[in-house]
């Protein structure tokens, strides 16, 4: 991120930030970045990270509870569910009822930002870098022998290049207006509008 800042991200604009569950990366974004800068947890890497601490038919319950709940337009709801399906898995499969609940707050960010369901799902995730860097993957898994630090930044620069032929635009990316609108607000908005949502 220190190296981002260099590369001109640099710190003092609000940005949404769509990262894993590393927990060293979510620090620091608090450190480089600034505390008030929204997270967003991707939700299929929490769906993975709960399944694997069950067994089968109970991981496939739990991926349908966590779908479900994240199709929900009340994220105050749909954090409910999680919370009832953590309690229920405490006794048996702690370890899942402790992943369920670990940055729950933060697999609803987009929801609190009020983003419409299209960018939500597209933002919700990291599949957006994931998939490019899948191809980089795939073609350079082909080189037997890297001669030098040249050579593979050449690799993963053609790669790149050949990830881009097959991207799309986002889902939902006519509204992204709507979150550059929403990381603008000053925060004293963002508490308003939670308030009169709640009430």
């Amino acid at each position: 991120l220190e190296d981002l800042v260099q590369r001109g991200v640099a710190p003092g604009v609000r940005r949404l930030f769509v990262i894993d569950g590393s927990r060293a990366l979510r620090a620091a974004i608090d450190a480089v970045y600034g505390a008030d800068q929204p997270v967003q947890r991707c939700r299929i890497h929490k769906i993975r990270n709960v399944q694997g601490h069950l067994p089968e038919a109970k991981a496939r319950y739990a991926t349908l509870v966590l779908r479900a709940a994240f199709k929900m337009e009340d994220h105050a709801k749909a954090m409910g569910k999680i919370k009832d399906l953590a309690r229920e898995f405490e006794d048996q499969w702690p370890s899942a009822s402790g992943s369920l609940r670990e940055g729950l707050d933060e697999l609803f960010t987009v929801n609190r930002l009020g983003l419409p369901p299209s960018l939500r799902r597209s933002l919700a995730t990291t599949n957006i870098i994931e998939s490019p860097q899948a191809t980089v993957r795939r073609l350079t898994h082909k080189v037997d022998r890297w001669r030098d630090g040249t050579m593979a930044l050449r690799w993963a620069a053609a790669s790149f290049v050949e990830a881009e032929k097959s991207m799309r635009r986002i889902g939902g990316h006519a509204h992204l207006w709507m979150l550059a609108s929403a990381l603008d607000a000053p925060k004293e908005d963002h508490a308003l509008a939670h308030l009169k949502k709640a009430g």
